[in-house]
Protein backbone atom coordinates (compact mmCIF):
# COMPACT_ATOMS: atom_id res chain seq x y z
CA UNK A 1 0.00 0.00 0.00
CA UNK A 2 1.29 3.47 -0.94
CA UNK A 3 0.47 6.48 0.38
CA UNK A 4 2.72 9.22 0.81
CA UNK A 5 2.53 11.93 0.88
CA UNK A 6 0.30 10.98 3.66
CA UNK A 7 -0.32 14.25 5.75
CA UNK A 8 -1.52 13.11 9.47
CA UNK A 9 -3.00 15.25 12.38
CA UNK A 10 -1.84 13.99 15.75
CA UNK A 11 1.71 12.41 16.68
CA UNK A 12 1.72 11.36 20.66
CA UNK A 13 -1.93 9.84 20.64
CA UNK A 14 -2.32 5.82 20.51
CA UNK A 15 -3.68 5.68 17.14
CA UNK A 16 -0.87 8.74 15.35
CA UNK A 17 1.84 6.36 17.02
CA UNK A 18 0.43 3.64 15.63
CA UNK A 19 0.28 5.47 12.32
CA UNK A 20 3.96 6.56 12.80
CA UNK A 21 5.10 2.28 13.33
CA UNK A 22 2.77 1.54 9.51
CA UNK A 23 3.80 4.63 7.35
CA UNK A 24 6.86 6.39 9.46
CA UNK A 25 7.66 8.56 5.89
CA UNK A 26 4.32 10.50 6.29
CA UNK A 27 4.25 13.81 7.80
CA UNK A 28 2.88 13.57 11.48
CA UNK A 29 2.36 17.29 12.54
CA UNK A 30 1.87 17.64 15.97
CA UNK A 31 0.61 20.10 18.38
CA UNK A 32 3.72 22.09 17.63
CA UNK A 33 2.85 22.42 13.97
CA UNK A 34 -0.63 22.22 13.76
CA UNK A 35 -2.87 23.20 17.03
CA UNK A 36 -6.15 21.99 16.83
CA UNK A 37 -6.96 25.18 18.63
CA UNK A 38 -6.27 27.40 15.60
CA UNK A 39 -8.53 25.99 12.78
CA UNK A 40 -7.04 28.07 10.19
CA UNK A 41 -3.17 26.53 11.01
CA UNK A 42 -4.36 23.46 10.11
CA UNK A 43 -6.02 24.42 6.92
CA UNK A 44 -3.47 25.75 5.99
CA UNK A 45 -0.97 23.15 6.72
CA UNK A 46 -3.17 21.29 4.40
CA UNK A 47 -2.55 23.74 1.55
CA UNK A 48 1.42 23.97 2.05
CA UNK A 49 1.39 20.42 2.08
CA UNK A 50 -0.60 19.08 -0.21
CA UNK A 51 -0.78 15.49 0.34
CA UNK A 52 -2.22 12.78 -1.62
CA UNK A 53 -4.54 12.21 1.84
CA UNK A 54 -5.25 13.71 5.27
CA UNK A 55 -6.27 11.62 8.21
CA UNK A 56 -6.75 13.33 11.54
CA UNK A 57 -5.77 11.41 14.33
CA UNK A 58 -5.74 14.53 17.22
CA UNK A 59 -8.79 15.33 19.23
CA UNK A 60 -9.55 16.69 22.12
CA UNK A 61 -9.86 13.38 24.22
CA UNK A 62 -10.30 14.64 27.87
CA UNK A 63 -13.75 13.55 28.33
CA UNK A 64 -14.65 15.21 31.84
CA UNK A 65 -12.31 18.41 31.41
CA UNK A 66 -14.65 19.27 28.23
CA UNK A 67 -17.61 19.59 30.98
CA UNK A 68 -16.42 22.67 31.97
CA UNK A 69 -14.08 23.35 29.05
CA UNK A 70 -16.67 23.03 26.30
CA UNK A 71 -15.98 26.35 23.96
CA UNK A 72 -12.18 25.22 23.68
CA UNK A 73 -13.28 21.21 23.42
CA UNK A 74 -15.64 22.57 20.33
CA UNK A 75 -12.89 24.55 18.54
CA UNK A 76 -10.44 21.61 18.48
CA UNK A 77 -13.12 18.59 18.24
CA UNK A 78 -15.56 20.53 15.73
CA UNK A 79 -14.12 23.67 14.09
CA UNK A 80 -11.20 22.17 13.67
CA UNK A 81 -12.22 18.85 11.70
CA UNK A 82 -14.17 21.71 9.53
CA UNK A 83 -11.40 23.46 8.75
CA UNK A 84 -9.81 20.20 7.44
CA UNK A 85 -12.37 18.93 5.46
CA UNK A 86 -13.06 22.23 3.33
CA UNK A 87 -9.00 22.21 3.04
CA UNK A 88 -9.00 18.67 1.44
CA UNK A 89 -12.43 19.18 -0.49
CA UNK A 90 -10.93 22.28 -2.36
CA UNK A 91 -7.49 20.22 -3.54
CA UNK A 92 -9.85 16.68 -4.43
CA UNK A 93 -8.06 15.17 -1.99
CA UNK A 94 -9.81 12.33 0.75
CA UNK A 95 -10.32 13.42 4.37
CA UNK A 96 -10.33 10.35 7.37
CA UNK A 97 -11.89 11.83 10.68
CA UNK A 98 -11.49 9.62 14.04
CA UNK A 99 -14.90 10.35 15.73
CA UNK A 100 -16.59 8.79 18.87
CA UNK A 101 -19.60 6.33 20.35
CA UNK A 102 -20.14 9.68 22.46
CA UNK A 103 -22.14 11.60 19.42
CA UNK A 104 -25.15 8.64 20.67
CA UNK A 105 -26.83 9.01 23.61
CA UNK A 106 -26.28 5.17 24.78
CA UNK A 107 -29.74 4.32 25.28
CA UNK A 108 -31.26 0.71 24.90
CA UNK A 109 -29.10 -2.58 23.91
CA UNK A 110 -28.88 -2.85 20.19
CA UNK A 111 -25.99 -1.69 18.17
CA UNK A 112 -26.15 2.02 16.73
CA UNK A 113 -26.13 1.91 13.26
CA UNK A 114 -24.34 5.16 11.38
CA UNK A 115 -27.31 6.81 10.50
CA UNK A 116 -28.94 6.33 13.89
CA UNK A 117 -30.11 10.04 15.07
CA UNK A 118 -27.15 11.33 17.28
CA UNK A 119 -27.72 13.12 20.83
CA UNK A 120 -24.77 13.30 22.57
CA UNK A 121 -24.98 13.24 26.89
CA UNK A 122 -22.02 15.84 27.27
CA UNK A 123 -19.80 18.40 25.61
CA UNK A 124 -17.05 15.81 24.60
CA UNK A 125 -20.11 14.04 22.45
CA UNK A 126 -21.54 17.36 21.50
CA UNK A 127 -17.72 18.88 20.45
CA UNK A 128 -17.23 15.73 18.13
CA UNK A 129 -20.96 15.89 16.52
CA UNK A 130 -20.09 19.00 15.61
CA UNK A 131 -16.56 17.67 14.06
CA UNK A 132 -18.84 15.28 12.23
CA UNK A 133 -21.62 17.44 11.26
CA UNK A 134 -18.37 20.16 9.78
CA UNK A 135 -16.58 17.29 7.93
CA UNK A 136 -19.92 16.41 5.71
CA UNK A 137 -21.09 19.98 4.99
CA UNK A 138 -17.33 20.82 3.38
CA UNK A 139 -18.72 18.50 0.44
CA UNK A 140 -14.98 16.50 -0.21
CA UNK A 141 -14.34 12.88 0.19
CA UNK A 142 -14.48 11.76 3.37
CA UNK A 143 -15.09 8.64 5.99
CA UNK A 144 -16.09 9.63 9.65
CA UNK A 145 -15.02 6.43 11.15
CA UNK A 146 -16.72 6.38 14.90
CA UNK A 147 -14.66 3.94 17.56
CA UNK A 148 -15.26 3.36 21.35
CA UNK A 149 -13.02 2.16 23.63
CA UNK A 150 -9.38 2.53 22.08
CA UNK A 151 -6.17 1.28 23.78
CA UNK A 152 -2.81 0.09 23.36
CA UNK A 153 0.44 0.36 24.55
CA UNK A 154 1.79 3.55 24.77
CA UNK A 155 -1.06 6.78 26.07
CA UNK A 156 -3.17 6.23 28.71
CA UNK A 157 -5.87 3.85 28.27
CA UNK A 158 -7.94 1.51 29.85
CA UNK A 159 -6.14 -1.85 29.79
CA UNK A 160 -2.84 0.23 31.08
CA UNK A 161 -5.24 1.45 33.85
CA UNK A 162 -5.92 -2.16 34.93
CA UNK A 163 -2.46 -3.63 34.61
CA UNK A 164 -0.96 -1.26 36.93
CA UNK A 165 -3.51 -1.27 39.56
CA UNK A 166 -4.05 -5.08 39.39
CA UNK A 167 -0.34 -5.27 39.95
CA UNK A 168 -1.03 -2.95 43.10
CA UNK A 169 -4.37 -4.90 44.44
CA UNK A 170 -5.64 -7.76 45.21
CA UNK A 171 -9.18 -6.61 44.07
CA UNK A 172 -11.03 -3.83 41.89
CA UNK A 173 -14.68 -2.61 41.55
CA UNK A 174 -15.33 -1.88 37.52
CA UNK A 175 -18.46 -0.47 36.25
CA UNK A 176 -20.45 -3.47 34.65
CA UNK A 177 -23.30 -1.75 33.31
CA UNK A 178 -21.60 0.08 30.41
CA UNK A 179 -21.40 -2.25 27.32
CA UNK A 180 -18.98 -1.18 24.34
CA UNK A 181 -16.46 -2.39 22.12
CA UNK A 182 -12.57 -2.32 23.15
CA UNK A 183 -10.59 -1.20 20.27
CA UNK A 184 -7.14 -1.80 19.46
CA UNK A 185 -5.41 1.68 18.07
CA UNK A 186 -3.13 -0.47 15.83
CA UNK A 187 -6.35 -1.63 14.13
CA UNK A 188 -8.24 1.85 14.25
CA UNK A 189 -4.51 3.17 12.31
CA UNK A 190 -4.57 0.34 9.70
CA UNK A 191 -8.18 0.95 8.71
CA UNK A 192 -7.48 4.53 8.37
CA UNK A 193 -5.08 3.67 5.72
CA UNK A 194 -7.42 1.56 3.75
CA UNK A 195 -10.00 3.47 3.55
CA UNK A 196 -8.02 6.58 2.75
CA UNK A 197 -6.41 4.42 0.00
CA UNK A 198 -9.84 3.04 -1.09
CA UNK A 199 -11.35 6.55 -1.05
CA UNK A 200 -8.44 8.36 -3.51
CA UNK A 201 -9.46 5.26 -6.08
CA UNK A 202 -13.30 5.57 -5.24
CA UNK A 203 -15.12 9.20 -3.87
CA UNK A 204 -18.14 7.86 -3.69
CA UNK A 205 -17.22 5.66 -1.13
CA UNK A 206 -17.86 8.65 1.36
CA UNK A 207 -19.59 8.12 4.42
CA UNK A 208 -19.91 7.58 8.50
CA UNK A 209 -18.64 4.09 9.22
CA UNK A 210 -18.52 2.29 12.79
CA UNK A 211 -15.01 0.56 13.40
CA UNK A 212 -15.50 -0.99 17.48
CA UNK A 213 -13.71 -4.82 18.30
CA UNK A 214 -15.87 -7.83 19.05
CA UNK A 215 -17.53 -9.26 20.92
CA UNK A 216 -18.88 -6.19 22.92
CA UNK A 217 -18.35 -6.58 26.76
CA UNK A 218 -18.37 -4.58 29.80
CA UNK A 219 -15.86 -2.87 31.58
CA UNK A 220 -15.41 -5.36 33.96
CA UNK A 221 -15.97 -8.34 31.80
CA UNK A 222 -12.78 -6.09 29.70
CA UNK A 223 -11.09 -5.78 33.22
CA UNK A 224 -11.22 -10.26 33.68
CA UNK A 225 -9.50 -10.45 30.36
CA UNK A 226 -6.39 -8.36 31.09
CA UNK A 227 -6.24 -9.88 34.71
CA UNK A 228 -6.37 -13.33 32.96
CA UNK A 229 -3.62 -13.09 30.29
CA UNK A 230 -1.73 -10.88 32.60
CA UNK A 231 -1.78 -13.66 34.92
CA UNK A 232 -2.76 -11.38 37.54
CA UNK A 233 -4.88 -12.88 40.80
CA UNK A 234 -6.63 -9.15 41.38
CA UNK A 235 -10.09 -10.16 41.56
CA UNK A 236 -12.93 -7.63 39.43
CA UNK A 237 -16.45 -6.98 41.41
CA UNK A 238 -19.09 -5.85 39.02
CA UNK A 239 -20.49 -1.88 40.23
CA UNK A 240 -23.12 0.27 38.56
CA UNK A 241 -22.22 3.06 36.99
CA UNK A 242 -24.14 5.34 39.89
CA UNK A 243 -21.49 3.95 41.91
CA UNK A 244 -18.75 5.55 39.96
CA UNK A 245 -20.04 9.31 39.11
CA UNK A 246 -18.02 11.45 36.42
CA UNK A 247 -18.43 14.87 35.83
CA UNK A 248 -19.37 13.88 32.38
CA UNK A 249 -21.80 10.87 31.80
CA UNK A 250 -21.03 8.21 30.12
CA UNK A 251 -23.38 5.90 27.55
CA UNK A 252 -24.54 2.98 29.01
CA UNK A 253 -24.58 1.38 25.42
CA UNK A 254 -21.56 1.96 23.07
CA UNK A 255 -22.40 -1.20 20.66
CA UNK A 256 -21.68 0.11 17.17
CA UNK A 257 -23.25 -1.89 13.81
CA UNK A 258 -19.89 -2.12 12.32
CA UNK A 259 -21.26 -4.19 9.16
CA UNK A 260 -20.49 -0.93 6.64
CA UNK A 261 -16.91 -1.73 7.19
CA UNK A 262 -17.41 -4.60 4.82
CA UNK A 263 -17.59 -1.86 1.87
CA UNK A 264 -13.79 -1.41 2.48
CA UNK A 265 -13.10 -4.97 3.41
CA UNK A 266 -12.68 -4.83 6.80
CA UNK A 267 -13.92 -6.46 9.45
CA UNK A 268 -14.11 -6.11 13.26
CA UNK A 269 -10.88 -6.92 14.91
CA UNK A 270 -11.18 -9.51 17.83
CA UNK A 271 -9.81 -6.78 21.02
CA UNK A 272 -8.95 -10.38 22.76
CA UNK A 273 -6.08 -11.55 20.44
CA UNK A 274 -5.16 -7.77 20.63
CA UNK A 275 -4.75 -7.76 24.64
CA UNK A 276 -2.24 -10.28 23.92
CA UNK A 277 -0.67 -8.28 22.11
CA UNK A 278 -0.73 -5.15 23.52
CA UNK A 279 0.40 -6.93 27.41
CA UNK A 280 3.25 -8.27 25.43
CA UNK A 281 4.85 -5.25 23.98
CA UNK A 282 4.67 -4.16 27.44
CA UNK A 283 6.43 -6.93 29.05
CA UNK A 284 3.68 -8.37 31.35
CA UNK A 285 3.41 -11.48 29.78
Amino acid sequence: MTLAPLLVFGQTGQVATELQRLVPDAVFLGRDRADLSDPAACAAAIAAHAPRAVINAAAWTAVDKAESEEAAATVVNGDAPAAMARACAELRIPFVHISTDYVFDGAGTAPFVPDHPTAPLGAYGRSKLKGEQGVRAAGGAHVILRTSWVFSSHGNNFLKTMLRLGRERASLTVVADQIGGPTPARAIAEACLTIADQLAADPGKSGTCHFSGAPDVSWADFAREIMAQAGLACTITDIPTSAFPTPARRPANSRMDCTGLSAFGLIRPDWRAAVGQTLSELGAI
